[in-house]
């Protein structure tokens, strides 16, 4: 019998993966959603998905915006990726190549299709196999990654639906009956993340005011000193 991956396994994983340090106040959330995904990575239940696959992007790009060194960013994907066993270039493929499916639908479609996959059916494409998999499948592991891939889909055919609250809730209580989903914990999970996402963007405003005004202060300085330069007498 195949030993479980430990938590401490994928940690140990993704630090030899990527060995430079990690910023401060990204390290939370990058051990968060690398523990996260290793724990749904070692439940037999667990079933990778374009879904999900949007969701991890989604949720990594949006948190990660800002880091220093930007270069660092690719790298760090890759080696979240890499740690649980997934491969960091097919997750964004997948996620890319969902979003294009949807861009064109209206959401009346995509409840259509979602209605159809929870019917069964023969389904063909990536989102049409993808909700029929999911509605066909009782024993789906949910996942706050799935809920937020969901979510992003959503933003890219209506943002102004998702947007609006009563209409986005009205839309996600609609979808989750055919997919077999638990309402609560959807809006749950995604009520956290817009929390999570309007504290990131509070603290990166903090923390690009802070550098600007650090910036400004050395300036000041480097003008004061050249003043001071010019006013003293020469020998």
């Amino acid at each position: 019998m195949d030993k479980v991956r430990t938590v401490s396994d994928t940690k140990r994983d993704f630090y030899t993966y990527h060995n430079r340090p990690i910023n401060s106040i990204y390290r939370r959330f990058i051990e968060e959603i690398l523990v996260e995904m290793h724990l749904l990575c070692v439940n037999t239940d667990f079933r990778y998905d374009p879904i999900y696959a949007l969701g991890v992007v989604t949720s990594y790009e949006r948190f990660i915006q800002g880091y220093r060194p930007e270069e660092d960013q690719k790298s760090i994907f890759s080696a979240i990726c890499q740690a649980v066993g997934l491969n960091a270039d097919q997750c964004r493929q997948d996620a890319q190549t969902l979003l294009e499916k949807v861009k064109d639908l209206s959401m009346s479609d995509l409840m259509t299709k979602i209605n159809s996959a929870g019917a069964g059916g023969s389904e063909e494409g990536i989102l049409l196999s993808t909700l029929q998999a999911i509605a066909q499948n009782p024993q789906f592991k949910y996942s706050r990654l799935f809920a937020i891939g969901l979510y992003t889909m959503l933003m890219e055919i209506d943002v102004d639906l998702v947007k609006n609250q009563e209409k986005r809730n009205q839309t996600l209580s609609q979808l989750c009956k055919p997919l077999n989903l638990s309402e609560e914990k959807l809006q749950k999970d995604l009520d956290l993340y817009r929390s999570n996402l309007d504290k990131m963007e509070q603290l990166l405003a903090v923390i690009e005011d802070t550098l600007e005004a650090e910036r400004k202060k050395r300036e000041k300085a480097k003008q004061d000193l050249k003043i001071e330069s010019e006013d003293s007498p020469t020998n």
